[in-house]
């Protein structure tokens, strides 16, 4: 009850008209990518963007800042898994990461402007930031809200980092803005409050869960306050009928997405 009463204090429910949207979508998990039908393409790729859009399925994509403070589409710290160069993303320019080419395609790195560009209002879009304690959030908040500049299509901003949607919610309420939660499979009371105290202080307006910590009471009690609950990583057709149970819309991939 206590609990209850403060997060009824700390965050209030999202303007329905605005996030509204949210519900009922796919979203393809860093574009449509993968060994299946989408052929060997890589994830946050021009390609994978395209193959979803012509799906029709939303897009959830990962991005950083870089070296002189722009936004790219990508998700590893570290360049070597997805290009197998050496080299953090932030360590270098946005005119340097545009150069490299995505491993096993004709691809390079997008920027989230480009990203934006691309899909062009056509289908909905879910942008995580990158971020982790030991970095200031503002700066990458910052190159967002700059790309998005002009953006007319359904886009929401989201992190696992409480201080990016608290600075959306601070600074540019008018984004649409979301907190991505795992419970690390543990559910002791510190695990608890610690969630509890990431949400307040994100104030967001919609919530990102993990498929595997789902049914969980405090993500249904606050679907039922009015927040749209998102969840990932859908990767098979049992897990996308748990998220059709427990969820507003799945971010999904590979069998998850279905035929």
């Amino acid at each position: 009850m206590l609990f209850a009463l403060l997060d009824s204090f700390f965050v209030t429910p999202p303007d329905q008209a605005r996030v509204g949207w949210l519900r009922g979508v796919t979203y393809a998990h860093r574009g449509l990518h993968g060994a299946g039908s989408s052929g060997g393409v890589p994830e946050n790729s021009p390609t994978g963007f395209a193959l979803a859009i012509e799906r029709g399925l939303g897009i959830e994509c990962d991005v950083q800042r870089t070296a002189d403070g722009q936004a790219v589409v990508f998700h590893d710290w570290e360049l070597e898994r997805l290009t197998g160069q050496t080299g953090a993303v932030l360590d270098l320019r946005m005119d340097q990461l545009t150069k490299i080419g995505l491993s096993g395609s004709d691809d390079c790195i997008p920027t989230l402007r480009e990203f934006l560009t691309q899909v062009a209002g056509r289908v909905s879009v879910l942008i995580e930031l990158k971020s982790k304690r030991e970095l200031r959030a503002a700066p990458l908040c910052l190159a967002v809200r700059r790309a998005l500049e002009g953006y007319r299509g359904p886009v929401a901003v989201m992190s696992f980092d409480p201080r990016v949607s608290r600075w959306f919610a601070r600074y540019s309420p008018h984004i649409v803005h979301g907190l991505v939660v795992t419970e690390n499979g543990s559910r002791t009371l510190p695990a608890r409050i610690k969630r509890r105290l990431a949400f307040w202080q994100a104030k967001p307006q919609f919530l990102a869960w993990d498929i595997r910590d789902l049914p969980s009471k405090f993500a249904a009690t606050q679907r039922k306050r009015g927040f749209p609950l998102l969840t990932w990583t859908v990767r098979s057709a049992e897990l996308a009928a748990r998220a059709t149970d427990c969820a507003d819309g799945p971010i999904a991939e590979g069998a998850g997405l279905g035929a």
